[in-house]
């Protein structure tokens, strides 16, 4: 998936010089998919014995945990996909229909939550609520 499809993607798009961030799932972090990330993001990747070390069990500082794959459920599932291809097309084109205006909410939010964690000293933020809309 990393090397045939976000790859090819990220270079296409010309986005080179990006941070890679994911959680840390044991399929995620295993040896040959940690030297790829490494190789293609040297100094740039937020992983589980990444360069930048992801806090476990901290899903209001993952994007996809606070938005997406909330919002992707509620739009991929309303025509109630009946085949794998039904379900794969409506998350290709849920993905591709995300306005950019939310996207930018979203980077607003996580910057936010990675300031407010900062400021508690890296504790648990069980008593503040985010936004992402």
């Amino acid at each position: 998936m990393i090397q045939n499809f976000f790859l090819p993607n990220l270079n296409e798009r010309g986005l080179g010089d990006i941070w890679f961030q994911q959680d840390g799932a044991t399929a995620h972090t295993a040896a040959p998919v940690m030297r790829v990330l490494r190789e293609h993001f040297p100094g740039r990747l937020i992983s589980l014995r990444g360069d930048i070390q992801w806090p476990p069990r901290s899903p209001d500082l993952a994007p996809c945990d606070f938005f997406l794959w909330g919002y992707l459920k509620s739009i991929v599932y309303t025509d109630r996909p009946r085949t794998l291809a039904e379900l794969k097309n409506n998350i290709r084109q849920a993905l591709a229909n995300i306005p950019v205006a939310m996207l930018e909410r979203v980077c607003q939010s996580f910057k936010n939550r990675a300031n407010q964690c900062i400021a508690n000293g890296g504790r648990h933020l069980s008593d503040t609520i985010f936004k992402t809309s």
